[in-house]
């Protein structure tokens, strides 16, 4: 029986496709991934400190006005003249307050991201001498992001002393 080119060409391009699809290919190597608990980081730097001072003070001081306000909204119509006046003023001074935080957050704000610029770098820098390749807030990835992730993967520590 002679063959002739015909015929063998969808031979040939079949064989050709199978040997393909068998030939090895390089794979990548899997990367690693770390966590960082990157509020521990900045809350440890002065910025951060000074931060939460004021956001500690503020939460205190506004939520006492906050629920002077509220038990004279509970009383509803039974609320007298003097009470809505007491609420406006109430009103006022949450407002007032309110503005001087966040004039004191935002002469801050400098400082905040000169530690934030200072996480990362030390992030960065963590990162690479552990050979990771994805490192992801671990504040983040607990509510609900990642399910399990061994501890050898936090990084936190070793960030907060290249930080320092």
């Amino acid at each position: 029986m002679k063959m002739n080119a015909k015929a063998l060409a969808p031979v040939a391009i079949m064989a050709a496709f199978g040997l393909g699809t068998l030939a090895p290919h390089a794979q990548t190597a899997p990367q690693k991934i770390g966590f960082v608990n990157v509020q521990a980081v900045l809350s440890a730097q002065a910025a951060g400190k000074e931060l939460a001072d004021i956001q500690k003070k503020a939460d205190t001081e506004l939520g006492d006005l906050d629920k002077q306000i509220k038990a004279i909204d509970a009383k509803g119509a039974q609320a007298t003249a003097a009470d809505k006046d007491k609420r406006t003023q109430l009103v006022t001074t949450i407002q007032a307050k309110a503005k001087a935080y966040d004039a004191q957050i935002a002469a801050l704000q400098p400082k905040i991201t000169a530690a934030e610029q200072a996480a990362n770098s030390a992030i960065g820098s963590v990162a690479k001498q552990n050979g990771v390749s994805i490192v992801m807030d671990s504040g983040v990835a607990a509510q609900g992001l990642v399910v399990y992730a061994e501890d050898s993967t936090n990084m936190t520590d070793a960030v907060l002393k290249a930080v320092k």
